[in-house]
């Protein structure tokens, strides 16, 4: 496993995916600061994005879908009582022009 390790380039070039996730997460945060909607802090690459309520973090994340956007929505009892959430999940394989089309699918469903 080491030598198979060694010979990737994920560990050659994980410092550049890394700063890529980052400004992923950032654009995703700045994208969204103007919604109705609360971001939770996290500096991961999982983004949890409140809606409150469970019916409307079900219609957002069903319109998300239809848009080719898989987001899932958290909901009681795995969440609190009205914090009903979607779970945005990034990695360094997404691309800026995907972050954008998500920022620009809830702006339009806030």
């Amino acid at each position: 496993m080491a030598c198979a390790l060694l010979a990737s380039p994920l560990i050659e070039n994980g410092d550049a995916r890394r700063e890529h996730l980052r400004r992923l997460t950032a654009q995703l945060r700045d994208g969204l600061t103007d919604t109705r909607w609360k971001l939770l802090p996290s500096p991961t690459a999982i983004q949890p994005v409140i809606i409150g309520d469970n019916f409307e973090v079900l219609r957002v994340a069903d319109a998300l879908y239809q848009r080719g956007l898989w987001v899932p929505a958290i909901r009681p009892p795995t969440v609190p009582k009205g914090s009903a959430r979607l779970r945005v999940s990034m990695t360094a394989a997404h691309s800026p022009a995907q972050v954008a089309a998500l920022i620009d699918a809830l702006h339009d469903l806030a």
